[in-house]
């Protein structure tokens, strides 16, 4: 996708009605050794970094649960639409563990520091319309019968985008990706 030039926007969904993505399999990693749990961490870090570089603007469609590693797929996007509905949180304090693909820096850029710091320590679940309300996803929508209401949506801001220029929008995207870092 990086070096597509057709690909103009990248929208994720789950093919999984009702699931987002519901983050790792904690029984398959209760099973790992420290030294694959390290492995792991680090390459789901860099799955997460890679999507957030892509060079075009990219959109989570969260349809239903979207929880620890499957938030921070979310919040590697640079925007996010959900379904009212949606259940969302980095629950990993809950499990003993700690957001370990960039939750901790994305969430604070999107919400701020100290509600940031109050979703990852209660490991709280929050819908779409309390997502929408403190700033988490762009936009909250009504779940509609086809269980994939922020999938249209998300649709819909993509084809907001197409008609722009497409290196102006690359640029864009750059540039304050950019700035946030400094």
């Amino acid at each position: 996708l990086r070096f597509d030039e057709n690909v103009r926007v990248v929208v994720f969904k789950s093919e999984v009605k009702g699931v987002f993505c519901a983050g790792a399999d904690l029984k398959e990693r209760a099973k790992m050794d420290d030294a694959e749990v390290e492995h792991f961490v680090k390459r789901l870090r860099n799955l997460m970094d890679e999507i957030a570089a892509l060079p075009v603007p990219t959109i989570a469609a969260i349809d239903g649960y979207a929880l620890g590693g499957g938030l921070e797929l979310a919040l590697a996007c640079d925007l996010r639409v959900a379904a009212s509905s949606a259940k969302m949180g980095l629950i990993e304090t809950t499990r003993g563990l700690l957001p370990g693909a960039g939750g901790t820096q994305r969430l604070p850029r999107c919400v701020g520091i100290g509600l940031a710091k109050e979703l990852i320590f209660t490991g709280r679940q929050v819908d779409g319309q309390q997502a929408y309300s403190m700033g988490l996803v762009n936009h909250a929508v009504p779940q509609n019968n086809e269980g994939d209401a922020a999938y249209q949506r998300a649709l819909a801001l993509a084809e907001e985008i197409l008609p722009q220029a497409p290196f102006a929008v690359k640029m864009g995207k750059l540039a304050i990706n950019r700035g946030m870092e400094v």
